[in-house]
């Protein structure tokens, strides 16, 4: 799988060319072109040649370049991967599979991306990150986690998921009557120990409410807390607070390698800075110094 930085996937309809190029021009880590929900089916074909067109006219600079696609039942999802893919695969590194209930929906893509890659001569490294958006897929997220390849993170899509599984608002009268806690907790959890477990990436989904930044940044840190690497931004304006939640603090960088030396230069386990050191730890501050170089990369 292809390392790539995900700590603020900004969502842009590929209806509107003006968010198009302010999004190539953002700081977010991967833009994709919307071309499922944020799309009327009326401008579905003429939204998929202008995600084509600036796929391959603009300067993205180092951003993972994605393309959300309809999903597999859609009237639409054959042409978006065959036309998308044809004409502009290589300028695209992602393609985010929505609305899948079971592995035979990332199958589908994945299949027909190796037909198209065996037709034109090539392989385009082109990734899934795939949806958690349906009851049916959080019931089966570990089988989902580990059925492609091609699937480099799973996304936690909180609006779909809440009519799906019967969510209810507005009922509640009573303050002291509302739910003790996150709701979203035991998805979020399952989803990042489903992603941890297969080596992918956790995405938490968005946060619809745009001039709430505090809010923004409050459920960013619960996410990142549980272990999410990266959140979805509906605004530019949640671009900024993601980029600084998902990365790590100066202090926890100066910590990590502090331990990593530690443990290197033990025979097994050592003591640093008041803590106990070994295998496992080291491992864990590894996967901060790792991200931290991706993030220097990303900047330089």
């Amino acid at each position: 799988m292809t390392a790539r930085l995900r700590r603020s996937e900004l969502a842009v309809p590929a209806s509107s060319e003006k968010m198009i190029r302010k999004a190539a021009a953002s700081d977010a880590d991967l833009v994709f072109l919307d071309l499922e929900d944020a799309v009327a089916p009326p401008g579905k074909r003429d939204a998929r040649e202008q995600a084509i067109r600036f796929l391959n006219e603009l300067d993205w600079g180092r951003k993972v370049r994605a393309v959300r696609v309809n999903d597999a039942l859609s009237p639409w999802a054959h042409d978006d991967v065959i036309e998308v893919v044809t004409r502009a695969g290589h300028n695209l590194d992602v393609l985010i599979l929505p609305k899948v209930k079971a592995p035979r929906d990332v199958w589908f893509f994945e299949t027909l991306l190796a037909q198209l890659e065996a037709k034109l001569g090539r392989g385009f490294g082109i990734g899934f990150e795939v949806l958690v958006e349906e009851a049916e897929a959080l019931g089966r997220v570990e089988e989902l986690a580990a059925c492609s390849p091609r699937l480099e993170a799973l996304i936690l899509g909180f609006g779909d998921l809440a009519a799906s599984l019967g969510f209810r608002h507005g009922h509640v009268e009573d303050p002291a009557h509302a739910y003790p806690g996150d709701p979203w907790h035991h998805a979020r959890a399952r989803l990042v120990a489903a992603a941890r477990a297969h080596g992918l990436e956790a995405i938490d989904g968005p946060y619809p409410f745009i001039g709430d930044t505090d809010g923004y940044h409050l459920q960013a840190v619960w996410a990142s807390t549980l272990g999410a690497t990266g959140k979805w931004a509906v605004h530019p304006s949640q671009i900024a607070p993601a980029n600084e939640v998902f990365s790590p603090t100066a202090q926890e960088i100066e910590t990590a390698r502090n331990m990593c030396d530690a443990y290197e230069h033990s025979a097994g386990s050592a003591a640093a800075q008041g803590s106990l050191v070994d295998a496992a730890t080291a491992r864990l501050f590894g996967a901060v110094l790792h991200r931290a170089d991706l993030i220097s990369e990303r900047v330089s």
